[in-house]
């Protein structure tokens, strides 16, 4: 079982900026893919964010150029931090882990952190 541990996450005003944290941990699992999906109220989830172990990285359309990615492979590690953010922002961000483990592929989600854009 891989768990998910999240940090960060918070209150700030139009075009601020945070910073959110997630660290994956467990015994004999790899990593292929680790990134954060955000559901705003009413909304279904979306992808914000992911990275790969091999650098390859995706972003929604709504937040290029404003979020960055980074993974650390070492600590199986991913931050995402958001730049000039928007009310559109709000949501519950979840962190994501795909990869393996024993033999067989797996995903795993973290409980979610409230981000909410408001002046």
């Amino acid at each position: 079982q891989v768990q998910l541990v999240e940090s960060g996450g918070g209150l700030v005003q139009p075009g601020g900026f945070l910073s959110l944290s997630c660290t994956a941990s467990g015994s004999s699992f790899r990593v292929n893919t680790l990134g954060w999906y955000r559901q705003a109220p009413g909304k279904q989830r979306e992808l914000a964010a992911t990275v790969t172990t091999g650098g390859r990285k995706n972003f929604a359309d709504s937040v290029k150029g404003r979020f960055t990615i980074c993974g650390d492979n070492t600590k199986n590690i991913v931050q995402l931090q958001m730049n000039s953010q928007k009310a559109e922002d709000t949501a519950v961000y979840s962190c994501c882990a795909d990869g393996w483990i024993y033999n067989s592929d797996y995903r795993s989600w973290g409980q979610g952190t409230q981000v909410t854009i408001s002046s």
